[in-house]
């Protein structure tokens, strides 16, 4: 059940990258964010409901809330035009969360590969932070890609091989994964210029309402 709610968690970083930019509208976002949003709050509640005290399985469904409550937030700030400030400082805790999470999964679960993911989590939450929190509004592009990469590197690949039987959390998993995400922390600023659509004025280009000349 987790393997399928990460599928589509890969889904909706992809689509809120392109939002970032430019390339898909706030509104055209809105309906995979609620999606997304009620399936990552109602998966967690049925495993825990579920877990008969198993605290490793309540574990693993707590962080799920945090992405649950994200892309619902998203979605409702869509569709109301609400000040996005809230949800920059709520991504500010799941970044921070999510560096616990990335510790347990190396030092409690000897998953060196999903400690990656975290970490990877982590920094994009800690963007979305930068962007809606403290206004640094010419990070959306940047944000966007990492979003965009993520969605695909961190959630909808892994999750495929998992559904499929064929993923492996080994060290090496976890230095390709660490390697091209780093990568794309690195280059994210250059290539969200380059990839960013033609005319997007980033004046608050955020996970909830990018504004683009367009708009």
């Amino acid at each position: 059940m987790i393997g399928i709610g990460l599928f589509y968690v890969g889904a909706v970083l992809i689509i809120n990258g392109l939002m970032l930019l430019g390339r898909i509208t706030p509104t055209g976002a809105t309906p995979l964010n609620y999606f997304v949003g009620a399936l990552q709050v109602l998966t967690p509640t049925v495993l825990a409901a579920q877990a008969g005290g198993d605290s490793a399985v309540t574990f693993a469904a707590s962080g799920l809330y945090l992405f649950g409550f994200t892309y619902l937030w998203v979605a409702i700030n869509n569709s109301t035009g609400w000040d996005g400030t809230g949800l920059g400082w709520f991504s500010l805790f799941v970044a921070a969360a999510a560096l616990g999470y990335s510790w347990h999964a190396f030092a409690v679960e000897a998953d060196p590969a999903f400690g990656v993911i975290w970490l990877l989590w982590a920094v994009l939450w800690f963007l979305f932070f930068l962007v809606l929190g403290l206004g640094r509004s010419s990070l959306g592009p940047a944000a966007g890609v990492v979003a965009l990469v993520e969605g695909v590197l961190t959630a909808a690949i892994p999750a495929f091989l998992i559904l499929s039987g064929n993923w492996h959390n080994g060290l090496t998993t976890a230095v390709v994964i660490g390697v091209i995400g780093v990568a794309t922390i690195v280059f994210a600023v250059p290539l969200g210029r380059l990839l960013a659509a033609p005319g997007a004025l980033p004046e608050r280009p955020d996970p909830v309402a990018p504004a683009t000349v367009s708009n």
